[in-house]
């Protein structure tokens, strides 16, 4: 018996892996297979800084496989006003995790970095070798140190005992089940609520910054095949960047425009240029992901998004919208 312990189980990722493995066949690449346990928790179950608890959790579930997607998470704004905050509850929650797997024997973990945890000067596109290159951008660094020192951890817990522990690197996610709060939301989501509340109250849909920086964005239930997968067939320590490609790159303006043909918004629209508009472009390679996974289909994002918008109008009273 499997038992796959999945940390931050409710959140935007997590949420998107139970999607899957309820919604593929059972027993194909990406579904549940026989004798596979889930289990799904959230921060109400365990404060994973917290070592008694952390270590109570995992003697409850023995989990034998764990995804640790729990972290303390914000926007720009947040991560600079909080930068203890950020490494402190991070390097907590990853310590008391991989501790407890290697200390339970667990088969596998793999934890989820970002690519903030990047160097800020760095040459692009982005891949799997240039994470500790220099210094990460001065605005998350709390954020960004605690991440990279799961890396750390991995090969040292591989160097001295031999676990398989590893970790994703994902891009710009987005899907149902995100955070459209307007003081904490990435760019998407941002949008989302801003257009549906500028479609509610008839008042303009504007838009801060020029439109003109790209992004990659993958769709969170993508990502979550992409985990499944990665849980089953990846054992190399060396983290490994889950997105679509460089070729795939969107502007703010096409991901407002299609936000604003997915909610039907006929109101006045646009740009407010005086507002930041942050890091021009940051791509990421993924070869290293297709040289291995094989034969994989992204979603369009323009289908993804139309989904998440559709999710996001049915569910508006239960989403994680913030203060009105």
């Amino acid at each position: 018996m499997s038992v796959i312990l999945v940390t931050g189980g409710t959140g935007l990722v997590g949420k998107a892996i139970e999607y899957v493995i309820e919604t593929e066949p059972e027993g194909s690449r990406f579904g549940k297979r026989p004798g596979e346990k889930w289990v799904f928790i959230g921060s109400s179950e365990a404060d994973l800084r917290n070592q008694e608890q952390a270590k109570k959790l995992f003697e409850k579930y023995k989990p034998t496989h764990v995804i640790h997607l729990a972290a303390l998470v914000g926007g720009l704004f947040i991560n600079m006003k909080r930068k203890l905050d950020f490494l402190r509850d991070n390097i907590l929650i990853n310590d008391n995790v991989l501790h407890n797997a290697h200390e339970l024997g667990c088969k596998k973990v793999i934890s989820c970095l970002s690519t903030c945890v990047y160097p800020d000067k760095v040459e692009y596109p982005l891949d799997e070798t240039k994470i500790h290159l220099g210094l990460p951008h001065e605005s998350n660094f709390g954020y960004a140190h605690a991440k990279r020192l799961v890396d750390v951890q991995n090969h040292a817990y591989k160097d001295q005992f031999g676990d398989n522990f590893t970790s994703a690197i994902p891009t710009n996610v987005f899907g149902p089940h995100d955070n459209f709060d307007l003081e904490s939301a990435h760019v998407l989501p941002a949008l989302m609520h801003k257009c549906y509340l500028a479609k509610k109250n008839g008042t303009p849909f504007v838009v801060w910054g020029s439109g003109k920086p790209l992004r990659q964005f993958i769709y969170s239930r993508d990502l979550a095949k992409l985990f499944i997968w990665m849980l089953r067939e990846y054992d190399d320590v060396e983290p490994l960047i889950l997105s679509v490609g460089e070729d795939e790159e969107v502007s703010i303006k096409q991901a407002a425009d299609a936000v604003v043909s997915a909610m039907g918004f006929t109101g006045e629209y646009r740009f407010d240029t005086s507002k930041a508009d942050g890091q021009f472009r940051k791509p990421a390679s993924n070869k290293k992901l297709l040289s291995l996974i094989g034969d994989f289909e992204f979603t369009p994002f323009d289908k993804a998004l139309e989904e998440t918008v559709q999710w996001f109008q049915q569910n508006y009273e239960n989403a994680r919208i913030g203060k009105p």
